[in-house]
């Protein structure tokens, strides 16, 4: 038999308030969120392999290449996976607009800050070993989005994060890293 003290009983209560009935809202929101992620997907293969220069070209390719395909893949399906808890533990989407209502440390948060650009970049960076051609320009073009989603990082998502979520942001930024893993996962105190 569990006896309430009327202070777990008003946690409690307000808890369930914040809280909504079922999972039905839960799988709308991790739905919009794959949407969202989605097309972001579509949009970027479409666009980005022109911008580059990437083409399939098989004749004088060196076979090796092709194993860039596997951190390319693993890339990828971890800002896939982000986008995925964005959803259904944070109840947002990647968008700006439509952001998560919760602090997302679950999955591949619990290792780095910032898993979906990682992943998105590992992703990439498998593409551009296959398919790409080495030139200044390109890499040029590489390292300002690497150094803009760095600013963007710093400049708004982080002071955002901090402002909408206070001490439990600053926590989580105090044991996880921005960009760099850490080898065990953060267990976010109870």
């Amino acid at each position: 038999m569990r006896f309430l003290t009327k202070e777990v009983l008003v946690t409690e209560m307000q808890v369930s308030k914040t809280e909504p009935v079922g999972d039905g809202r839960r799988w709308l929101t991790a739905a919009a969120a794959l949407l969202v992620g989605g097309a972001f997907f579509a949009l970027w293969f479409w666009l980005l392999p022109g911008w580059l220069g990437f083409s399939v070209e098989m004749a004088g390719t060196a076979r090796w290449r092709w194993l860039a395909a596997i951190p390319s893949v693993l890339g990828f399906s971890v800002a896939l996976r982000c986008i995925w808890d964005f959803g259904w533990t944070g109840r947002g989407t990647p968008v700006p607009v439509a952001p998560p209502q919760r602090l997302v440390v679950v999955g591949f948060y619990r290792y780095v800050r910032n898993p979906m650009y990682v992943g998105f970049a590992a992703g990439w960076i498998g593409l551009w070993v296959i398919f790409g051609h080495a030139n200044p320009v390109a890499m040029a073009v590489g390292a300002a989005v690497a150094l803009g989603v760095h600013l963007f990082v710093v400049l708004y998502e982080e002071p955002t994060l901090r402002g909408k979520f206070g001490d439990k942001y600053e926590e989580y930024r105090r044991n996880v890293r921005r960009w760099w893993p850490r080898l065990r996962g953060w267990d976010q105190p109870s």
